[in-house]
């Protein structure tokens, strides 16, 4: 009974100490919109020339767009290589520097979504991987990758195990995970904020997410990216909006 009645109190204090050590959500928002730079609603047959398919598979299905991860871990066989799973990706060239984006998402099966700023002519990250918003049905992760996952040693680092140490130091404050709840088959609006070195995200009007981390600021956000990882997710009611810091 006493081993009983301490785990909730464990837990509390597991849960309070994680909790420590995230950055503190600012309750106003971060940024102001100036002009939309663009936007789409998915209210027709085919996805046009505005999105560039980056790793199969996206189509539009009852005006949104749907994204089914169709790379998956394949072994090698029959003489053909091994395939590395990977989430299905597209995206749209929109350049930014400062933005507000804001999306519906919807998850069918699909594990996780995401949003994510590339500058493919920036060579100091893995395929120029800037910074990025994950959306689980347990958690929303806001990454700085440019000089935390994706920063070109650190990327190497994680393909010898003998180094993830040294890895897990380097990116030390380069990424926070907060906890939600989210339900399967329901819409949620995400606004995700960039200013600056600083990224903040809202849930249908919430403050959930916030990081400050040096890479945020590359000043040449020239392409974003949607993915979905696992079967199905949606994306709706996309907007991209130039922005400016907020006056405090």
């Amino acid at each position: 009974m006493k081993v009983r009645a301490l785990l909730p109190a464990l837990f509390l204090i597991t849960t309070m100490a994680l909790a420590a050590d995230l950055p503190v959500i600012p309750a106003e928002s971060i940024a102001n919109k100036k002009e939309l730079l663009f936007s789409d609603d998915f209210e027709r047959a085919d996805l046009g020339k505005a999105w560039g398919p980056v790793v199969p598979t996206y189509a539009l299905e009852n005006g949104a767009l749907k994204g089914t991860q169709t790379r998956v871990n394949t072994p090698a066989a029959d003489g053909k290589p091994a395939v590395v799973g990977h989430a299905a990706v597209i995206g749209t060239d929109v350049a930014t520097k400062d933005s507000v984006v804001e999306f519906k998402f919807r998850f069918a099966g699909a594990t996780a979504l995401s949003a994510e700023f590339d500058d493919r002519k920036f060579t100091g990250s893995h395929y120029g991987h800037i910074c990025r918003v994950v959306v689980t049905q347990k958690d929303i992760t806001l990454r700085d990758e440019r000089d935390g996952s994706m920063r070109n040693d650190i990327y190497e680092m994680s393909k010898d195990p003998a180094r993830k140490d040294e890895r897990n130091k380097l990116i030390k404050g380069r990424s926070a995970i907060f906890p939600v709840q989210l339900e399967a088959d329901k819409w949620y609006t995400l606004v995700l904020e960039t200013v600056g070195d600083t990224m903040r995200a809202t849930l249908d009007g919430k403050p959930v997410a916030f990081l400050k981390s040096s890479g945020i600021a590359h000043p040449t956000k020239s392409k974003i990216e949607f993915g979905c990882a696992g079967k199905d997710g949606y994306f709706d009611d996309i907007k991209i909006w130039n922005a400016e810091a907020a006056k405090p």
